[in-house]
């Protein structure tokens, strides 16, 4: 009898703690709704709206009937036009779309001799976008008016996949793995900075110090940046002698990436730190951005068939923009210079991130 009144009291006890762990209990409901969420409204496992350019060469009335009936099938998306494959094919190394519909100049003839009528360019970094381009080479003919031709063609299209031809999925994970690596564990690291400074009671040393709010926030960052870059250079490595992962780009182009996003996460972590009241909320906050961080980045699912809406929300994750980056260094030989808007977009997110932690950081025992 005394021992069930013990029990119960502690488990009184527990839940009147959690129910003032504001943080724990956002984290009990949120958590689940998030899940629900993403997977029920954000994930699309079908490969649709992908952004890609044509280049049509044949000038007549037939190639644009095609382009519109591919356009139809709702798996691409027609974001530009070129006038030549030359600067079609720097677009999909630059990552500006993920495929080319080329219409050749003897479109015509082709359509009367029941040949081939185009090709496909695709980016093979993304296996899964690169099958569904697959598929469109047996698309049938009989959706627009076509001349009198001897016999169809075996297939509409011919597809020729760029930087993964064999459509290896370890080429494009292998790249991803690290962005989802290196969010886990630098976020989690600095997420725990300052708070196990205050459970240590190191925070009453560090009010007596005269370092800057902002001095303090670089100097949690800097440490870790070499632990980042040892990840990466296991996971690349290790990918490129285990799995054959291609490492098309320079290592400079690998070491600016992998340093533009390190920063990023280390801040986002400063940021939960300044929030957080004890270490197990800021493990907490982690996996609250973890969770996205790999389901809307692109490193499972098409980031081009999401909602407008989880768009938005990918947008603002500083993953989703190296997943972008680091797959197109590694697998298509671009810079940062070529893919600007997410190195830029990783370097201002670390810049206002490191301002608005040292704000949110007060020396003070309160």
């Amino acid at each position: 009898m005394k021992s069930s009144r013990r029990i119960g009291a502690m488990i009184f006890k527990e839940f009147r703690q959690l129910m003032r762990d504001r943080i724990t209990l956002m984290m009990v409901v949120i958590l689940p709704l998030l899940e629900l969420m993403l997977y029920g409204y954000a994930i699309n496992i079908e490969i649709k709206n992908i952004p890609i350019g044509v280049v049509d060469q044949s000038n007549s009335v037939f190639g644009r009937q095609l382009v519109e009936s591919v356009k139809a099938t709702q798996i691409p998306r027609v974001e530009h036009v070129y006038s030549t494959v030359k600067q079609a094919q720097d677009a999909l190394r630059k990552g500006k779309v993920r495929a080319v519909l080329v219409l050749p100049p003897d479109f015509m003839q082709r359509v009367a001799q029941g040949r081939i009528l185009g090709q496909w360019l695709v980016d093979g970094s993304d296996t899964l976008v690169s099958g569904a381009f697959k598929a469109l080479e047996n698309m049938p003919l009989t959706d627009f008016d076509i001349p009198v031709r001897k016999a169809a063609p075996e297939r509409t299209f011919e597809t020729t996949i760029f930087y993964n031809p064999n459509q290896r999925s370890a080429v494009n994970i292998v790249p991803g793995l690290a962005g989802v690596i290196l969010t886990m564990t630098m976020v989690m690291f600095t997420s725990l900075a300052i708070v196990r400074e205050q459970e240590r009671g190191n925070i009453e040393l560090l009010i007596t110090t005269p370092i800057q709010p902002l001095e303090l926030m670089v100097a949690k960052i800097v440490p870790y940046i070499v632990v980042g870059l040892v990840q990466v250079a296991i996971i690349l490595g290790v990918g490129h002698v285990l799995f054959d992962v291609p490492i098309n780009g320079s290592l400079i182009q690998v070491l600016l990436v992998t340093l533009s996003f390190i920063a990023a996460s280390l801040t986002l972590g400063l940021l939960l730190s300044t929030i957080a009241q004890t270490q197990m909320q800021a493990m907490q906050m982690t996996v609250f951005i973890l969770l996205p961080s790999i389901l809307l980045s692109g490193f499972a699912f098409s980031y081009d068939a999401m909602p407008v809406a989880a768009q938005w929300i990918a947008e603002a994750l500083p993953a989703t923009h190296f997943m972008r980056l680091i797959r197109g260094v590694v697998l298509r030989d671009a810079s940062v210079i070529d893919m600007w808007p997410d190195t830029l977009w990783l370097l201002v997110f670390t810049f206002l991130g490191i301002l608005i932690a040292a704000k949110r950081f007060s020396k003070s025992l309160d």
